[in-house]
């Protein structure tokens, strides 16, 4: 069994090298590059270190307080800390394992108007619909000022929050959906940009990459951090692939030829 996986993987590689050339999976770190010395996920490090390898985006978390503060985190609490219930004082006082404080969405994207990578952008999904609401008026108005509305896509769980991004963002912003139920058909009728699947979903439903590609809609997976998965999505010819280990995803693509 273990030679017929190494052949299929070898096979695999051979025909990616050939034919995927033209539609290269760019690499996103998870959360930033944060699995390295003096990271930490979401930091302002880890996406000063995505950018200095070159990664095509950077993903990170946003939440919006209970006092109307944007800040950059994953989990919805931090040491206790309830985020959307939370003072921001309260939350941007949390110290992350690297040192730095949970930082605010604007220190964030002020670190990020300084570098080439691009940003992936992700709402969390907040328990109060209008709080939510609230957090996107506030998130484009800043990413707007910022000078930063073409260097975005915009990724959530939240159904609600997909619809009014597309609705409310600039013209041909991209905005992509995480949830994973929804077919390559209604994305493209709801306007998103495609599709951004946990790779469970994707493996169960191959067929949704190329009807995606057909519908002229994109496709990301997460989060893909061993060889043989990522290996699969190259064969597959997905646009895009969210990791932990994004320079194990380099490595990779250099040996089949393919570009950073």
């Amino acid at each position: 069994m273990r030679i017929i996986t190494s052949l299929i993987i070898a096979i695999a590689m051979l025909l990616s090298t050939t034919g995927c050339a033209e539609k290269t999976p760019h690499v996103i770190a998870h959360r930033g590059y944060w699995d390295t010395d003096g990271s930490d996920q979401n930091s302002i490090r880890s996406i000063v270190k995505a950018d200095s390898i070159d990664c095509f985006g950077s993903e990170f978390d946003v939440w919006m307080t209970a006092d109307g503060q944007l800040v950059v985190y994953h989990d919805d609490a931090v040491n206790g800390f309830v985020i959307e219930n939370s003072n921001a004082d309260d939350v941007l006082s949390q110290k992350l394992e690297n040192g730095e404080n949970v930082p605010t969405l604007d220190r964030y994207l002020e670190a990020g108007k300084n570098l080439g990578v691009r940003l992936i952008f992700e709402l969390k999904p907040h328990t109060d619909r209008a709080q939510e609401s609230q957090a996107i008026t506030k998130l484009l108005d800043m990413v707007q000022s910022k000078g930063l509305a073409d260097r975005i896509d915009y990724i959530t769980f939240s159904k609600e929050g997909m619809l009014e991004l597309i609705e409310r963002a600039p013209a041909g912003t991209p905005v992509y959906y995480l949830n994973g139920e929804m077919t390559p058909e209604e994305l493209k009728e709801a306007g998103a940009a495609g599709m951004d699947y946990e790779l469970d979903v994707l493996k169960a439903h191959p067929e949704w990459i190329d009807r995606c590609h057909e519908l002229g809609l994109k496709v990301n997976a997460w989060t893909v951090n061993e060889a043989d998965d990522l290996q699969w999505c190259i064969y597959h010819k997905l646009d895009f692939i969210t990791t932990n280990d994004p320079e194990l995803l380099q490595s990779l693509k250099h040996q089949q030829g393919l570009s950073k």
